[in-house]
């Protein structure tokens, strides 16, 4: 079997590197950080990835949107598109699934009782798998950039699909994943021309052994996120359990990424200058969200020993 991505894949992840690379630069004003360019978004089909072509989608499936998720994490997307295609999206019915394809909506969902992004969605899926307005009071997260809030709720609206747990965990790890890849390429850059004793510092195994321990965790992280990712997208009865292991690993490969390429800055990587700490925060974030890496173990390991997996 060849577990390769087509060349389609390739295409859309090569497009998808430009596109964010011109708006979202590392030199960026990132106090400008939540421009989500959402209209944008939706013109490129990326909104309605796995939407039907009937509702105003593209017709392909959770492994493309996983490319375009590392992608995104790989260029700190600031926006709630993690919230509306990777926690929102499975629940909606159609004239929702097309109003997210057109980028009329924007959405989010309830995780133990945080809410992503509440002041800037529309709507929220709560956690009996209602839709709710997206009101309520906005509370400060790690990550600048992807705030959280407590839901008011009202009766809500009953909504026709169920809440994906596994698509959820294995779009915050494909999100991981883009982060733990590019703070290695920046490590290895640095390692390459910061110069002491007349020579590249990653000719020393202080530095070099450090990035080649990201490198490990990077590629063995891509591994289960791209099997989480065709277990989610082809209903496989091993999603749970494969979006348990790639939350779990992707989520502190980045963290521990963005830690390892900031000692290897050395005084650069801990100034508010650098872009490291940010990448190191988002990391955070999705180490913290939703169930921890050491719970995720558990369902994990429950699998393996023959205890069905609950999400």
């Amino acid at each position: 079997m060849d577990f390769a991505f087509t060349e389609e894949q390739l295409e859309l992840k090569r497009h998808a590197r430009a596109w964010l690379s011109e708006r979202y630069a590392l030199d960026r004003d990132w106090d400008g950080a939540q421009d989500d360019r959402w209209a944008e978004l939706a013109e490129l089909g990326w909104l309605g990835v796995s939407v039907s072509e009937d509702e105003g989608g593209v017709g392909l499936g959770f492994v493309e949107e996983a490319i375009l998720l590392e992608e995104l994490g790989y260029a700190l997307y600031p926006g709630p598109y993690l919230g509306t295609v990777g926690f929102a999206l499975a629940t909606l019915g159609p004239e929702d699934r097309a109003a997210v394809a057109s980028g009329q909506t924007k959405w989010s969902a309830e995780v133990n009782g945080l809410v992503p992004w509440l002041g800037s969605v529309d709507r929220v899926v709560d956690m009996d798998g209602l839709a709710q307005d997206a009101r309520g009071d906005e509370l400060v997260s790690v990550d600048p950039s992807r705030p959280l809030g407590r839901l008011e709720r009202t009766n809500g609206t009953p909504l026709p699909g169920h809440r994906d747990i596994p698509r959820a965990r294995a779009a915050m790890a494909a999100e991981a994943l883009g982060i733990a890849q590019r703070v290695l390429e920046l490590g290895v850059q640095h390692a390459k021309t910061r110069e002491q004793f007349g020579k590249p510092i990653g000719v020393y195994q202080a530095v070099s052994h450090q990035l080649a321990d990201t490198y490990a965790d990077v590629e063995l992280a891509r591994s289960l996120v791209y099997w989480a990712a065709w277990c989610v997208a082809e209903d496989d009865e091993q999603a749970p359990v494969a979006a348990a292991a790639a939350k779990s690993f992707a989520a502190e490969a980045a963290v521990a990424a963005c830690e390892r390429s900031i000692q290897v800055h050395g005084g650069t990587g801990f100034t508010w200058e650098h872009p490291l700490h940010r990448f190191y925060k988002r990391a955070l974030w999705l180490e913290g969200f939703g169930s921890r890496p050491s719970e995720l173990r558990l369902e994990v390991a429950d699998a393996v020993l023959g205890v069905p997996v609950s999400v």
